[in-house]
């Protein structure tokens, strides 16, 4: 038993009482428009907003993969952009996933969760366009999140 817990919905109405982060991944090119993020954007339009404008000023500040901004949606809900895969497309390197990113960027999260007293909620990360394979992306989650005994809520989007 892993300890997430996985559930048939929609990550952007994450589930239960007090106050929650919405986990997921983000490219390293400025790039917002395809997969989970159009869900995120049509609830609410400062994530791809804050995303872009620091991706814009990325001379001058952290962005970068491993990367984490955190955003806030409402009273109880931040959404945290974490930068996991280099560029969009699948090419002579493989997938645009980077593992070591995503690694990184949850450990920053397990912070902000610890600080916040936060349940986390996510997609299944990195296995959409960034194109990971969950069995390898499960086992950071579960060091970097369960380790800490954070509540980790995946879920699995129908249709």
């Amino acid at each position: 038993m892993s300890g997430i817990v996985y559930v048939r919905g929609d990550a952007t109405a994450p589930q239960g009482k007090g106050i929650k982060l919405i986990a997921h991944v983000c490219n390293d090119l400025g790039g917002w428009g395809k997969g989970f993020v159009v869900a995120l954007s049509r609830r609410w339009p400062e994530p791809e907003a804050s995303y872009r404008r620091w991706h814009r000023e990325r001379a001058r500040n952290d962005f970068g993969l491993g990367a984490v901004q955190f955003v806030q949606v409402g009273p109880y809900v931040w959404v945290a952009n974490m930068v996991g895969q280099r560029g969009m497309k699948r090419g002579s390197k493989g997938s645009p996933v980077r593992y070591d990113a995503i690694d990184t960027a949850l450990a920053a999260v397990a912070e902000e969760a610890v600080e916040r007293g936060a349940s986390v909620h996510m997609p299944r990360i990195g296995t959409g366009l960034a194109g990971g394979v969950w069995s390898r992306i499960e086992p950071l989650i579960v060091e970097r999140l369960i380790a800490r005994d954070i509540s980790v809520t995946v879920y699995d989007h129908d249709g």
